[in-house]
């Protein structure tokens, strides 16, 4: 089964290398651009299943060398070291069977709301913000809001935000579905542990050839900004609403101070939540999946606990627990996400077995 796979992929590297030197495709850019990505793509795999080749090859001389007496000890321990790394290679080629998520490679939009837990709950929703934010910083993404809406007591009603980067959805998407938290409010004059819901939606950022928007399927509206922002907010129309008719998905932008900023981030996000309508409606099967994601913000929905008398942080899907929740919800987020990764991939590669 190996050999079938890794050899169509091997024909298909060549005929990509092949193809993306001839001049009308190199004209046609997009076509270009998404041959050398898959080619991109191919490349470690047909190198790993050539080291593979190599590895066998030499397996196959070690056992020969074993008829020879002079030479049978050191030819058993080679064969005992090449076996340990044949069954090691041969699971790394496993991995390179799993289908390609194509959004992987793609930024993201991402949604924060309070879900259970009234003002707690908002305020969990500005951890949780403050959390990505951290965590986009030490990945290398660009963080950059698109909407904020605030409590009087510094919490989140909704943060709408994108984090740009190479396989930034491969990594983010794992955070989709409901956070849970449990410890003492601000607002709890007893001293009392509360339990508070937010949910947070990942949505891969689309590209701009991917959807078309109309222009009459668009109602723009501008206002003034409301929340942090001093004089300026109040002298200027600068925020946007962008309405489209046909879905009624609304999206507002108020965070720069430029209206056509403004209307620029706001499309952005629209064609990114378009994309991830259009792609849901096509598969039955994953629109069950994002429509889970968040469910209703109910505590017996979550999907990580954060449970800051005892220090600890709970993932819920794959069991694992880390007492570690000042560094966590400070961005520290990639043994948990390695984890769920992980978990992902040896499930898939059950099918294998």
């Amino acid at each position: 089964m190996l050999e079938a796979q890794f050899e169509a992929m091997e024909g298909r590297l060549e005929e990509l290398t092949v193809a993306s030197a001839q001049p009308d495709i190199i004209a046609d850019v997009p076509r270009w651009q998404k041959i050398l990505k898959e080619i991109s793509q191919l490349e470690p795999a047909v190198a790993a299943w050539k080291n593979y080749q190599k590895l066998l090859r030499d397996m196959a001389d070690a056992r020969d060398m074993l008829a020879d007496p002079a030479m049978a000890d050191m030819a058993e321990e080679e064969l005992r070291e090449l076996t340990v790394r044949e069954e090691k290679e041969r699971e790394q080629l496993r991995l390179f069977l799993i289908p390609h998520d194509p959004n992987d490679d793609r930024s993201v939009v991402m949604e924060i709301r309070p879900g259970a837990g009234g003002e707690e709950a908002a305020l969990f929703a500005a951890l949780l913000l403050r959390m990505y934010q951290r965590y986009a910083e030490r990945r290398g993404y660009r963080f950059e809001t698109v909407d904020i809406s605030d409590t009087e007591l510094g919490g989140v009603k909704e943060a709408v935000f994108t984090l740009s980067g190479a396989g930034a959805f491969s990594r983010m998407k794992y955070e989709s579905g409901v956070h849970r938290i449990q410890r003492v409010p601000v607002t709890e004059a007893g001293g009392r542990i509360h339990t508070s819901t937010a949910t947070v939606a990942v949505l891969p950022e689309a590209e701009d050839v991917e959807v078309d928007i109309h222009p009459e399927d668009l109602r723009i509206d501008t206002y003034r900004a409301s929340g942090h922002g001093g004089q300026y907010i109040n002298r200027t129309d600068s925020a946007v609403r962008i309405t489209h008719l046909p879905t009624g998905l609304v999206v507002t932008c108020q965070d720069e101070k430029s209206q056509l900023k403004n209307k620029e981030k706001a499309m952005k996000v629209l064609a990114s939540r378009l994309y991830d309508l259009y792609r849901t409606e096509k598969d039955a099967a994953y629109a069950q999946q994002r429509k889970s994601q968040v469910g209703s913000g109910e505590r017996n929905e979550r999907i990580r606990t954060y449970n800051f008398p005892q220090g600890r942080v709970t993932d819920h899907r794959i069991g694992l627990t880390l007492y570690k929740i000042d560094a966590i919800v400070d961005g520290d987020l990639d043994e948990i996400i390695d984890g769920l990764i992980l978990s992902e991939q040896a499930e898939k590669l059950k099918q294998f077995s």
